[in-house]
């Protein structure tokens, strides 16, 4: 089956009969998102719907209908259709965020540039498949029970009587087993039959096939969100670990459910602004580690700021810095970031209301003076503010920045761009 790829930028639209890349956006594809966008709930949705049509949302990734691929790549500048670099820009995101459980110590999948999102997926699953074949697969012991005429094995005796009331020459029987067939290769199975349908490359297609000799007797099990739940992790399992989160991605967001026909969906979306508040997080905590900062990074820090007789309401910021002290009970400057994944619309990079009041809350509660919303942007926009205290008060001032981050394809030079920002800004004085 050959995949036909539409791409397109967060909150743009796709119109019916409309060409993009080429490739036409088909009214049965449209029906289909529609009946995605029926099953999920409304403020979950990735999309909305519009007049013969869809309009994305804040959600990037990958939606797979049927043969029809559509890539949703973040877009942080205006000026800037460069596809290549906001899909290389989030696979490198995504590499840091979501992929950091990977193990294996082939690293080929870290110097590849994909098609898709979804390729580097189907990529690291199989890398990982084939490191633990090459590691050795894992038995276990589970119980076979079999309706037979010799009796080997202990005798079942409620299925026993049931199944042989009038067959007194069978015996149903109850075994302990140890081999390959157990829930784990079960997934395994079932994911590599899933990336089967939903590629045409022809690389990984071939990789997997040499996958399936290793699975030939696997039974096929349904497998939910329960399935995921009850697995437990221990010694043995726990090399198992990566490729099964990436089978769980996969598994649990295709829903061939929404058509009997050959169009099934498989959605792998990400809320972009959690994922640039996770990476601002991650790169910090890194870099402050690896730079032997005198700075602590704590990301979303809960505390109370409303109670009733019947109900409580936390407030926690994106992220909060706090200088270290090796002194006990000795109070240190506390600093709050609020990520923002959203170019300013003033030309200025003057924040909205919204923005301005939610750190003032911020600040208020967690009792911080320097505090700074971060977007991405020209750093030449950088402003800083304060926000302004009654005249008759002595009420020391409450400082609100806006920081402007670049975004960078070279991940290196993108994460040391944000630390040497941020400690940069951490070392001024307010104003």
């Amino acid at each position: 089956m050959k995949i036909n790829k539409i791409t397109i930028f967060e909150h743009n639209k796709l119109i019916v009969d409309k060409e993009y890349n080429g490739v036409i956006f088909k009214e049965t594809y449209y029906n289909q998102l529609i009946k995605f966008y029926n099953a999920q709930k409304e403020k979950d949705s990735l999309y909305t719907l519009i007049a013969n049509g869809i309009k994305f949302k804040e959600y990037v990734g990958v939606i797979q209908i049927g043969n029809l691929q559509i890539e949703v790549l973040p877009k942080a500048d205006k000026d800037s259709t460069d596809e290549n670099k906001w899909r290389k820009l989030l696979i490198n995101m995504l590499r840091e965020i979501e992929l950091q459980l990977i193990k294996a110590p082939s690293s080929s999948w870290l110097k590849l540039i994909p098609n898709s999102i979804l390729e580097l997926y189907f990529e690291i699953f199989i890398s990982e498949l084939e490191y633990l074949i090459r590691t050795g697969l894992i038995k276990q012991y589970h119980p076979v029970t079999s309706n037979q005429a010799v009796l080997r094995g202990s005798l079942y005796f409620p299925k026993h009587i049931t199944h042989n009331l009038v067959h007194k020459e069978l015996f149903y029987t109850r075994n302990i087993t140890y081999n390959y067939d157990h829930i784990w290769h079960s997934i395994f199975r079932e994911t590599i039959q899933l990336i089967k349908t939903l590629t045409d490359n022809a690389h990984l297609h071939n990789r997997i096939k040499v996958l399936e000799l290793y699975f030939p007797e696997v039974q096929k099990r349904t497998i939910t969100a329960q399935t995921f739940a009850n697995l437990k992790y221990n010694r043995k399992t726990e090399s198992y670990r990566p490729a099964t989160e990436i089978a769980k991605l996969l598994l649990l967001n295709f829903h061939p459910d929404l058509s009997s026909g050959t169009n099934h969906i498989l959605a792998l979306m990400f809320d972009m602004n959690k994922l640039w508040e996770k990476f601002i997080y991650i790169t910090l905590r890194k870099q402050f580690i690896r730079n032997q900062s005198k700075y602590n990074v704590y990301a979303q820090r809960k505390k109370l700021f409303w109670s009733s007789e019947y109900n409580k309401r936390e407030i926690k910021p994106d992220i909060i810095i706090q200088e270290q002290t090796n002194e006990a009970n000795k109070q240190t400057d506390c600093y709050i970031l609020d990520t923002k994944w959203k170019v300013p619309e003033n030309i200025n990079a003057i924040p909205s209301d919204s923005d301005l009041m939610q750190i003032f809350a911020y600040a208020n509660i967690f009792n911080t003076h320097k505090n700074a919303l971060v977007y991405p942007g020209n750093p030449k926009n950088s402003k800083k503010g304060h926000y302004e205290s009654p005249e008759d008060t002595q009420k020391e001032t409450i400082g609100c920045d806006t920081i402007l981050l670049e975004c960078k394809e070279n991940i290196k030079e993108f994460q040391e761009s944000i630390y040497s920002t941020i400690s940069e800004w951490l070392s001024q004085k307010m104003e």
